[in-house]
């Protein structure tokens, strides 16, 4: 696959999500670094889309820990539970926050964060790690977010 994506952002979101998932399938195919990956997909939905931030935190020591991510500095470790990307995990499921300031507990890695959505990655029926996505704008991420964020990370092998 060439490195520049080649996707329109005049089309509406679920066709942009439809042209860049076998895209995205291409770019991983045959890599075996997970770190790798993870840079990848976070670096082609960051283009596509221009989200504020697009990052994955992986379960480590009973912890998640930043991994590769596309946008300004970040939190390094977040306790389970704790902020969006914590309660996501301890939940085991996506959660969609159209306002962070609303959320309890969230953690403000950046004021400027004002929509979240958080997909947990699953190895073997396990939180690995997690997809979090933010914008500066409130209620930025809806259910076509969601449908198509959860089958990207499911392309990602552990």
């Amino acid at each position: 696959m060439a490195e520049d994506l080649n996707i329109s952002t005049s089309v509406n979101k679920a066709d942009q999500y439809t042209s860049l998932i076998p895209q995205i399938a291409a770019l991983i195919e045959g890599e075996t670094d997970l770190v790798a990956n993870l840079a990848n997909v976070a670096a082609a939905l960051k283009e596509q889309f221009n989200w504020f931030w697009v990052g994955f935190y992986l379960v480590k020591n009973g912890e998640l820990v930043l991994g590769p991510f596309q946008g300004p500095v970040a939190c390094t470790r977040i306790a389970k539970g704790r902020g969006v990307c914590g309660a996501a995990w301890q939940q085991e499921q996506t959660l969609l926050v159209p306002d962070v300031e609303a959320f309890p507990g969230h953690i403000a890695c950046s004021s400027l964060s004002q929509s979240e959505v958080v997909v947990p990655l699953f190895n073997n029926g396990e939180v690995v790690g997690v997809l979090d996505v933010d914008s500066e704008h409130l209620a930025h991420f809806d259910a076509v977010d969601v449908e198509y964020l959860e089958e990207i990370v499911k392309l990602i092998k552990f």
